[in-house]
């Protein structure tokens, strides 16, 4: 009898024993899961695109720029070689630059460059080149309208007219964006601290987003890509040297 009692003592203690150790593990288990989830997140911090500065902002519009002076060589090469290409393409790119240069790009430099280099006493001599081509710009480009319709494209005189103005227009707007690039946009980013820069950038989005509307220069781009399409010169494998 007495053995039977001291069995189950023992029996009692064992079962004990397993519930204490249960209840010290459940309790580690739980002190651990709080420490994770309180333990600060190893995943790294989201990253914030740094602002376009303005004159990678002009830089970037020239590059926009370049790619519609592709599209104007490509018609160039289709209008000498009678090779057909749609008088709407043509019109389409020039409404383009007028919406996108002649309104917003030019008149941003006009505002908001030339006047600051000119103030800084500096560079006054290609400030002034520049305003005259900005000026002689617009006037090509409304002439090169007139004559950009199925009308123009079946007359050998307009259409010559056409070649000729396409040609003076590359040859005028290339070295302008390449000395704005190499001369004019150092000198005016010497002009100003990292805080007054970043201000300036804020002025140049606020007066983009007036210009071109809600989708901005993202939306010029666009229809310049769409351009390329209508000419199948949107592979920029296409223009690889072959040597």
């Amino acid at each position: 009898m007495l053995g039977q009692i001291s069995g189950a003592q023992d029996e009692w203690r064992m079962n004990d024993r397993r519930r204490f150790i249960g209840l010290v593990v459940a309790g580690g288990s739980l002190a651990l899961a709080a420490r994770k989830s309180s333990a600060p997140s190893k995943e790294p911090p989201k990253r914030t695109a740094a602002p376009v500065h303005p004159t990678e902002d002009l830089m970037r519009e020239h590059g926009v720029l370049g790619r519609m002076m592709l599209i104007y060589e490509e018609g160039l090469k289709r209008l000498e070689s009678g090779t057909s290409i749609s008088a709407e393409v043509i019109a389409s790119a020039l409404r383009l630059q007028q919406h996108f240069l002649d309104d917003y790009h030019q008149k941003l430099e006009e505002d908001q460059v030339f006047p600051r280099i000119e103030a800084a006493g500096g560079r006054k001599e290609i400030t002034r080149v520049l305003r005259q081509q900005h000026e002689a710009e617009r006037k090509l480009t409304a002439q090169l309208l007139k004559n950009a319709t199925p009308s123009g494209l079946g007359s050998s005189e307009r259409r010559a007219a056409l070649v000729e103005g396409f040609r003076s227009l590359n040859r005028m707007l290339r070295p302008h964006t390449l000395w704005e690039d190499t001369v004019l946009f150092p000198a005016f980013h010497q002009l100003f601290t990292g805080a007054e820069f970043e201000k300036l950038g804020e002025t140049f989005d606020a007066f983009e987003r007036r210009a071109l509307g809600p989708s901005g220069f993202e939306g010029v781009l666009a229809e310049v890509s769409q351009l390329e399409k209508n000419l199948g010169i949107d592979n920029l494998s296409a223009f690889t040297a072959h040597i």
